[in-house]
């Protein structure tokens, strides 16, 4: 029963992850092509694909494929973030 509680838990905050860091990722690849970064663009566009992966992966792995997905989700946030420093 726990572990259906766990798993259940993790795909729920999983899911939120990828919801927030897509949608985040939408609007800085725009601003990423605008601004010609086009190395931070790929890296943001392969980060996120790196996310979607880890959602699509079985069971948890012992807690790494969780711990894997947080790590990205930061990537990703300071990949926007560099994305927006270089604009300006």
């Amino acid at each position: 029963m726990m572990e259906l509680w766990n798993r259940t838990f993790s795909r729920r905050s999983a899911a939120k992850n990828i919801f927030a860091a897509g949608t985040a990722g939408l609007a800085v690849a725009s601003l990423a092509e605008a601004q010609g970064q086009p190395h931070m663009q790929n890296a943001l566009r392969a980060l996120q694909n790196a996310s979607n992966q880890l959602q699509q992966a079985k069971d948890d792995k012992a807690g790494h494929r969780e711990k894997a997905i947080q790590l990205v989700s930061q990537a990703i946030n300071q990949v926007q973030q560099g994305i927006q420093a270089g604009a300006k």
